[in-house]
Order: C-alpha cells, then sequence, then structure tokens
C-alpha cells in the first residue's frame, strides 16, 4: 500500500517504473494535514461500520473521475477482512466532504467483495 492509502495506485506504478506511484505519493504530501485527517476519520468510520479489526488493512483515497458526468473528486474506499477477502467501494465525493451516512450499510459488506484478480472498470 502506497502513502495514499491505495493498492491499486502502487500496483498500476509498479509496472512503470514507480514513476505514477511517486507522483500519487507527491501529490498526496501536498494535500497536507486536513487531507490525512479526513482520510483517517473515513478509515475509522469504515472499520466500525463494517466491524473489522485493528489489523485489517483500509484504504482511502481521493482520485480524479474519468467518467463523463460523475463528479471531479471521488473517494475509493478498499478494506480487506481477516479471512483476506478483498472488499471496495466508491462514494462521489471528494475526501473531505465523506460523512458517516455517506458509507453503504454494514448489511452490504457481502456485496462489496471482489475476488483477488478481479477488477471492475467503476473502482
Amino acid at each position: 500500500m502506497d502513502a495514499s492509502g491505495s493498492w491499486s495506485r502502487l500496483q498500476r506504478g509498479a509496472s512503470l517504473g514507480g514513476r505514477v506511484a511517486d507522483e500519487a505519493l507527491l501529490e498526496t504530501l501536498r494535500k497536507g494535514s486536513p487531507f490525512f485527517e479526513a482520510r483517517g476519520r473515513v478509515r475509522q468510520w469504515t472499520r466500525e461500520r463494517f466491524g473489522l479489526g485493528p489489523d485489517d488493512p483500509v484504504a482511502v483515497s481521493e482520485v480524479a473521475s474519468t467518467v463523463p458526468g460523475s463528479p471531479p473528486l471521488e473517494t475509493v474506499i478498499e478494506f480487506r477482512t481477516a479471512q483476506g477477502l478483498r472488499h471496495h467501494f466508491k462514494v462521489f465525493k471528494p475526501l473531505a466532504a465523506v460523512a458517516p451516512d455517506d458509507l453503504p450499510p454494514a448489511w452490504m459488506k457481502d456485496a462489496l467483495a471482489m475476488p483477488d484478480g478481479i477488477e471492475c472498470e467503476c473502482c
């Protein structure tokens, strides 16, 4: 996982000699303390909402949308359970604007699961 909290950015960057990952890291550092505070809040809300343990990894990142008609900035949240199952979802708001009610309900946890090796265009 890179400093922005994104597994997928790190994976894409690795295939290009780390350049994309380095640029993502620099952009994250430029955003400063409010970004990191917001990311910490969303990470904690995700842990609480889905009953994750302290060792279950949670990645929160803010990405620019590439889909016409979508908000310019979106928040992508990924987490793994103790069983190693990867889950992810997107909130169509910038990270600083995300509130606890924007997260999916806890009963949707199984629907958010995505097997390793499977990627979707939306997240």
